[in-house]
């Protein structure tokens, strides 16, 4: 890996960040547009909600495509396919067909993947590793950017006359001028000879040898872990609780979960760069995940005319941040020609375990709903208890974690073939 950042790996890098921007602000904007939703499609607001969540089920498949392709074709032949997907979607899901549209949050989410997988690779690829951790968590700042984005941007912009179809319609139109955007000024990369450099029996077997890596399976558990209490208390429920449990008026209880994705959006490049400079990723894991747990305690138990308001949420979000690191880390901790792989891989394992947590969430909450001995704030604490749990689990997981950082490998030894390398070119 080269010592000095490059100006077109930088430029390449921050073209596929502004993709991952807009990739994920589609994905948000349907909550802010759900009443025009539900009357063009002619559906119940469940079925909207059915509609909106087909983006997911092609996102976490893909994850896995983009990582093989990526490996085997290299970025400048695979990323702008993905954009040209959102793109696709999006004008599908404009046709106000509820079956276009069904089809059309697929194809987003298929596309998506290629967004954050597709940046992880050019990190890895072209970026020193002691920067690694660093623009990782720069990528996830970008996408919660539009994340929020999808949300106050979006929803004044409906609430002053823009429709939803238009909406969607230049989405689309934007998706695809991004996609010619990538296609034009991504650069043209060797790619490493490899397993991967085969037909598709050999990407099947680089993926088997990314999943078969103990280390890898870890990296996505933790990150999950990690992920979902933001994400499920945070952003799911964080008003409903905050109004039910806590007794906060609408307007504030909207404020204080908006500072969840504040706190990723500082969380994932601070801590990235943490652990870039200690040259170590697992202290910056545990660290994380210890501050995680405390601030969730916190929430659900603590006394808030103690510690209260925004200071909470985005030091959540900032813990939470610590969730990106296992990224920099199953890429190391894997084949450098399965780079690519290995990032699909753990963002596969992290979404579909946060996909999948999601909804027994919901049902335990519905179902402590029913016990009436129990007032609200017991009700929810009841429910999201669990995720307490596996931030602890994630603090254990994390001791088995091997250490891969850039100051631990260059204590390693240099490998036989590697060694022979350098005597060839000298």
């Amino acid at each position: 890996m080269k010592g000095k950042l490059s100006k077109a790996a930088l430029g390449a890098w921050l073209l596929v960040a502004v993709y991952y921007f807009y990739q994920y602000a589609l994905r948000s904007a349907p909550s802010v547009m759900m009443p025009q939703l539900t009357e063009a499609f002619n559906v119940t607001a469940l079925g909207v909600s059915t509609i909106v969540g087909m983006f997911y089920y092609g996102y976490s498949p893909f994850s896995l495509v983009a990582g093989a392709a990526l490996d085997r074709f290299g970025a400048k032949s695979v990323i702008p396919i993905g954009a040209v997907l959102v793109g696709v979607g999006a004008l599908l899901f404009a046709s106000g067909n509820v079956a276009a549209a069904n089809i059309g949050r697929f194809v987003q989410g298929a596309g998506g993947a290629f967004a954050l997988v597709g940046a992880v690779y050019l990190i890895t690829k072209n970026f020193p590793a002691s920067m690694a951790a660093s623009f990782i968590g720069a990528t996830q700042m970008f996408g919660m950017g539009g994340g929020s984005a999808g949300q106050f941007f979006v929803g004044p912009l409906i609430k002053h006359g823009l429709t939803w179809r238009q909406f969607w319609f230049w989405a689309g139109i934007i998706g695809l001028l991004i996609a010619v955007s990538l296609f034009l000024f991504l650069p043209n990369q060797p790619r490493i000879q490899s397993a991967t450099t085969g037909g598709w029996k050999n990407l099947l077997r680089s993926l088997k040898r990314v999943f078969i890596n103990p280390q890898s399976i870890l990296c996505g558990l933790i990150a999950g872990l990690l992920f979902i209490p933001t994400t499920i208390l945070g952003m799911t429920w964080g008003v409903r609780f905050l109004q039910e449990a806590r007794g906060r008026e609408y307007d504030a209880a909207v404020m204080l979960a908006s500072t969840v994705p504040i706190g990723w959006m500082i969380g994932c490049p601070l801590l990235g760069f943490i652990s870039d400079r200690l040259g170590r990723r697992k202290p910056v894991i545990f660290c994380g995940a210890a501050i995680l747990f405390a601030m969730l305690a916190w929430v659900l138990f603590g006394n808030p005319e103690i510690l209260r308001g925004p200071v909470v949420g985005i030091l959540m979000g900032i813990a939470s941040g610590a969730a990106m690191i296992p990224y920099s880390v199953i890429k190391e901790a894997n084949a450098p020609e399965l780079g690519g792989t290995a990032t699909g891989v753990i963002n596969f394992l992290n979404f579909t375990f946060s996909a999948l947590l999601g909804p027994i969430f919901g049902g335990r909450l519905v179902r402590s709903a029913e016990n009436a001995d129990l007032a609200a704030l017991e009700h929810y604490q009841a429910g999201f208890a669990p995720l307490l749990y596996g931030v602890a689990a994630a603090l254990v997981l994390t001791y088995f974690l091997k250490e891969t950082g850039p100051a631990i490998r260059k204590l390693e030894p240099i490998p036989q073939n590697e060694l022979k390398n350098l005597h060839r070119e000298f």
